[in-house]
């Protein structure tokens, strides 16, 4: 993404704003693993969002008036010796051309310009990016600025960004579209890569070796969410990440995997056994969830709600499996089912959106058809990725092998 984008995304959530309004968005912090080791920095999603730039302890601080607004961007002044240790620092001009931002300034000049502001009188309300996952999690910057205001200045209103970041990050632009594309073409690769190394007796964390090169090969250092790579029993378990199981004759491999480009992540699930050929059991249920996900794609268009998605999944998966004797009645779907069938992609693997949009353009939500039969000993998933078009819909992850006769021509079976 060049500076455009992150400028009109900023653009986007000032003019949203009421006249009186001060934003402050944080990258960030890396904490520390142990000893005196810390983990890889990761940057808050909606700054890089809202910005571009990925170092740590970078602030964005803007002040919205009637029509116009005055932003900052705070970063780490040069030092030395700490970039001897960890790396180049972003200099003004570097973060002015990643961002747009025109104002750069240092981060000890935060605390003196934010108080100015804050105490200026024009300030009504203080928006901050509020996300917790659950109440225990430790408090990020935005809550310990929240807790000073309360104290320094309690006549501010405090607001989250949250709720107009997720209806901003719900609809794609054309550059985050191109982006998802070329990610999606590496993702493929990569799973391809598997499905050719794949072999009785091959270890899990062998197929991840093999996607893990792949794409490396193609710039991508690491993907874009851990991958999930089991066999066998050990896909019976939804988030697993352990990569030691060996895959044995006859078993299913799993895998839920995803490269990012340019901060746009995809999720892609495939499941083949690891000889190379179906047998007529695993054929059975492949049928099952592949006619389920062509329905959805042949089904789905602007307008439905959202909320319709993951129920037309489930009913449409239940007949089928009502057809080959597994199901009884719709109250069974459960045993079979487990996970829900669709969630957005994007700057997360599980994006923030605004769940209450029907679906619109530039929509972009795995279609994702689990089915775990544990009295056969088989577990896979079938996860694509939907774009929502102006009149209907496109599976951007068909780039990868999807059916039984391209899954066995491509192993070579």
């Amino acid at each position: 993404m060049d500076y455009r984008f992150h400028v009109g995304n900023r653009r986007r959530l000032y003019e949203s704003l009421p006249p009186g309004s001060l934003v402050v968005v944080y990258s960030g912090k890396a904490p520390r693993k142990t000893g005196d080791e810390y983990y890889p920095f990761f940057a808050n999603r909606n700054f890089v969002y809202l910005t571009g730039v990925e170092q740590q302890e970078s602030i964005l601080c803007c002040y919205v008036g009637e029509g116009e607004w005055q932003e900052t961007l705070y970063l780490l002044p040069p030092d030395a010796h700490a970039e001897r240790w960890t790396g180049r620092r972003l200099t003004p001009q570097a973060a002015a051309a990643l961002s747009g931002v025109e104002e750069i300034a240092a981060l000890p000049a935060f605390p003196a310009a934010f108080d100015k502001l804050a105490g200026s009188g024009k300030v009504e309300r203080l928006w901050l990016d509020f996300d917790k996952l659950t109440a225990d999690e430790p408090d990020s910057q935005a809550y310990r600025c929240a807790a000073y205001c309360r104290e320094r200045y309690p006549f501010l209103r405090l607001e989250n960004l949250l709720p107009r970041l997720r209806r901003q990050r719900t609809l794609k632009q054309a550059c985050e579209i191109d982006a998802m594309r070329q990610a999606e073409k590496i993702t493929a690769a990569g799973i391809v890569a598997m499905m050719q190394a794949s072999r009785p007796g091959m270890y899990e964390y062998q197929y991840k070796a093999e996607f893990d090169y792949t794409l490396a090969q193609h710039g991508v250092l690491a993907p874009g969410f851990p991958s999930i790579i089991s066999a066998g029993e050990n896909n019976f378990c939804i988030h697993y990440y352990d990569y030691r199981g060996q895959a044995q004759d006859g078993d299913m491999v799993l895998n839920d995997v995803g490269a990012c480009w340019d901060n746009e992540i995809n999720d892609v699930s495939r499941g083949w056994p690891c000889n190379g050929r179906f047998s007529e059991r695993q054929r059975l249920l492949y049928e099952c969830a592949y006619a389920t996900s062509e329905h959805m794609f042949g089904l789905l268009q602007p307008g439905m709600p959202m909320a319709d998605v993951d129920r037309l999944i489930r009913e449409y998966n239940f007949e089928r499996l009502q057809e080959i004797g597994l199901c009884k009645s719709y109250d069974e779907i459960g045993k079979y089912m487990w996970h829900g069938g669709a969630h957005h992609v994007g700057y997360d693997v599980h994006d923030i959106v605004d769940m209450t949009m029907p679906l619109t353009p530039g929509m972009v939500f795995c279609i994702d058809i689990g089915i775990y039969c544990e009295e056969w000993g088989i577990g896979f998933r079938l996860e694509d990725n939907c774009l929502i078009t102006e009149s209907g819909c496109e599976n951007l992850s068909a780039v990868t092998p999807r059916s039984i006769e391209q899954i066995e021509a491509v192993m070579g079976r």
